[in-house]
């Protein structure tokens, strides 16, 4: 198949790797993206799979509680400017009020949740109305905690990032926030590596294992020296996705996981919304936009 020069500067994005090798691997892939990462990575010219999600949508993200209860939203715009808004700032706290009091099940739900004599879609088509763009409610997250636990609250550039997380058996405010900073800074996926799914791990085991071959200089060791190789290096790629393995950022010197058992709690869980990630971004010359607003 024919290999675009788009689809090479994304794995070139995503690699590092040098634009020839990124056009061979997507050659050898068949156009399959994530096997072309694999694959770069497999013949060494790849360090990680980074995977970076493209952030391509502007709006903000908000996060609140009441009582044993939390809700993140996310509402999505064209530009930056309209998350500045007054209009769109008070449809984002309206509709994270209104999903935290009610807890849908869905988006489609949510939306037809009633307020003030309106279902929250018609607030969204006169938000649409009055502003002049497109604006969409992406997503939420519904989380409850024990009357034991605590919330852990953080909101990055009022609202880029927001996080919500429940640490257990624990009254600690302080250290619930600092854990959302962390996860709202170093981006786990998973709390422990007990969370993680056999796939990924197996995946990434995969991986090194292939890289482990082409590694001229084992060539030579004895299998069982291999594969303590391949695993110690599975287990260092990982780490970072699991917060409990995450170095602390307050603390260089502990993990986070050792920080929360030294205080006698744990994460339950935890949800982080960074606005637009995943979603594609309309790519735009100013200059030609400008142009066409006054006719030229």
């Amino acid at each position: 198949m024919a290999i675009t020069a788009a689809q090479v500067k994304e794995l070139r994005e995503k690699t590092g790797a040098g634009m020839v090798d990124c056009k061979n691997a997507l050659t050898e892939c068949n156009g399959d993206m994530d096997k072309a990462v694999d694959w770069l990575r497999e013949k060494g010219i790849a360090k990680a799979a980074k995977k970076e999600s493209r952030i391509a949508a502007e709006g903000l993200s908000k996060v609140i509680t009441d009582g044993n209860y939390a809700c993140l939203v996310e509402i999505n715009t064209e530009t930056d400017f309209v998350a500045k808004n007054e209009s769109f700032l008070k449809l984002l706290d309206t509709t994270a009020e209104v999903i935290l009091k009610n807890r849908p099940a869905d988006v489609e739900a949510a939306l037809a949740l009633d307020v003030a004599g309106k279902t929250l879609s018609d607030l969204f088509i006169e938000a649409v109305s009055t502003i002049g763009e497109k604006i969409t409610l992406r997503r939420f997250a519904i989380l409850e905690k024990g009357d034991n636990d605590t919330f852990g609250v953080y909101m990055h550039n009022h609202g880029a990032i927001s996080v919500a997380l429940v640490l257990k058996d624990s009254a600690d405010a302080q250290i619930a926030k600092y854990m959302a900073m962390q996860v709202a800074s170093m981006a786990p996926s998973y709390v422990s590596r007990d969370d993680m799914p056999k796939e990924v791990v197996d995946h990434e085991r995969s991986i090194q294992t292939e890289i482990a071959r082409n590694d001229e200089s084992l060539a030579n060791k004895p299998e069982k020296v291999m594969q303590g190789i391949i695993e110690g290096r599975v287990s260092k790629t990982l780490q970072d996705m699991c917060l409990n393995d995450q170095v602390y950022f307050l603390d260089s010197s502990k993990k986070c996981g050792q920080f929360l058992k030294e205080n006698n709690t744990s994460v339950a869980e935890f949800v982080r919304y960074l606005v637009g990630e995943g979603l594609e971004k309309r790519e735009e010359n100013f200059a030609d936009e400008v142009a066409k607003q006054i006719g030229k």
